[in-house]
């Protein structure tokens, strides 16, 4: 029962909104130290345990992450599904950028700041499209799923040393 009361607690924190023709900015507070937070985000073992919201179904079969500023990663779906790109910065414990190429010229650049105060860590990610048209390509379906994905790293820190 309590981890159900942690999923809608921590669905009440994230907010996902568009803040420009190109930008979509989703902010979360995690009750655990930026450093934790930072190795669910780098680790491949960690990340593959929250990522993938389970409410959709899909299966993450392989997830290859060199994360540091230059490495690549790629998510595996299955049936040709990939998700990939390289790490453009990453600065241990409060930011990592990365490109996400399966888009083509109309990928965007995520970026992940984390801010610890007090034992807590504030994220922002931010999604940046290249133009107004690709964000709306894109929806913001993937943005909306990270209420349920966050909520599944809450559960997962919580767990964590």
């Amino acid at each position: 029962m309590e981890a159900g009361k942690r999923s809608e607690s921590a669905m009440k924190r994230t907010t996902v909104e568009r803040t420009s023709d190109r930008e979509i900015v989703v902010t979360r507070t995690f009750d655990a130290p930026a450093r934790l937070v930072f190795e669910a985000w780098s680790n491949p073992e960690l990340f593959k345990q929250w990522w993938v919201p389970k409410s959709l179904g899909m299966t993450l079969h392989s997830c290859e992450m060199d994360v540091r500023t230059g490495g690549t990663y790629r998510l595996n779906f299955g049936d040709g599904m990939d998700f990939f790109g390289r790490y453009l910065e990453v600065t241990p414990p409060s930011r990592i950028v990365w490109t996400n190429e399966e888009g083509g010229e109309d990928g965007s650049v995520t970026t992940v700041t984390l801010e610890e105060k007090d034992g807590q860590t504030l994220l922002v990610m931010s999604e940046l499209y290249p133009s107004k048209e690709a964000l709306d390509a894109a929806g913001t379906g993937a943005a909306d799923a990270m209420h349920e994905s966050f909520a599944q790293l809450d559960e997962l820190l919580a767990t964590l040393p």
